[in-house]
């Protein structure tokens, strides 16, 4: 009710926590192989309809974090064909790996929501394509080395993603024909900066000169002994890729050129 006064959007990580309780990963083939206590679908998808609902009730502008299941989809696109005021995203991790990268990664492939079947990742794809999901967000959590290495239970969640986000994505996505590039830099720029009402977002005149480029014919291995970022926990280390950033400009001003920082 509050953000509904205010205008201003409630963003929301959804999850159950009487549900998902010490959950360490789906809940699924690899919890029972591994005997460690799963995260069902439904510790999401309950906190989502009951608050699919409220947005209805109050028309708050309501945004839902890293969605992660099937499930969840057929909610935000019922949401959305009713005329609620839902968005939603979508990490990359998400939209790339399955529960089944536990098996190679161990806690690197260990964040909240976890990582689900194949079947939520198809999903997942094709909402985004579609629209019903509106964005993509890395969910950037960074972590050491030591935190990430002291066995799986005790690993906290999340994992890295604004250095290879869209590298991995374009390589995955676009070059796949799942997405085309130009929904790709609509789900990361455009559509984010439009969600929450903020400037830029776009290269029209008179707006924010923030930009990216990226070499798309650019194929590279993904090294996170290279990362700028202090957390090196991603899932995508050693990855071949396409789309190297070769400059970065804020404001008008060129902060990075050929991977080397200016300031």
């Amino acid at each position: 009710q509050l953000c509904a006064e205010s205008n201003l959007p409630l963003l929301e990580h959804c999850e159950d926590e009487s549900i998902a309780g010490c959950g360490q990963l789906h809940e699924g083939r690899l919890a029972e192989k591994f005997q460690l206590p799963g995260i069902p679908v439904s510790a999401e998808t309950v906190m989502l309809a009951r608050d699919i609902l409220l947005a209805g009730e109050t028309q708050a502008r309501l945004h839902l974090m890293h969605l992660s299941a099937a499930a969840s989809v057929e909610l935000l696109r019922l949401a959305k064909d009713r005329g609620l005021p839902v968005t939603a995203e979508v990490t990359p991790h998400h939209l790339l790996l399955t529960e089944n990268a536990v098996e190679n990664l161990a806690a690197l492939a260990k964040m909240k929501p976890p990582l689900r079947s194949a079947k939520d990742k198809a999903a997942l794809q094709a909402a985004l394509a579609e629209g019903v999901i509106d964005i993509i967000a890395t969910d950037h959590a960074p972590h050491t080395e030591a935190e990430k290495s002291g066995g799986f239970a005790g690993a906290p969640f999340g994992v890295v993603g604004l250095e290879t986000a869209f590298p991995v994505l374009y390589t995955y996505l676009v070059e796949a024909g799942i997405l085309t590039i130009e929904q790709l830099v609509d789900r990361l720029s455009c559509r984010p900066a439009a969600v929450f009402r903020l400037p830029g977002g776009t290269l029209k005149p008179g707006g924010p000169a923030d930009v990216t480029v990226f070499d798309l014919r650019h194929q590279f291995i993904i090294d996170r002994e290279r990362f700028y970022s202090k957390g090196r926990n991603t899932p995508f280390h050693a990855l071949t890729v396409r789309g190297r950033p070769v400059l970065t400009m804020v404001e008008g001003k060129i902060v990075m050129r050929d991977g080397q920082v200016l300031f």
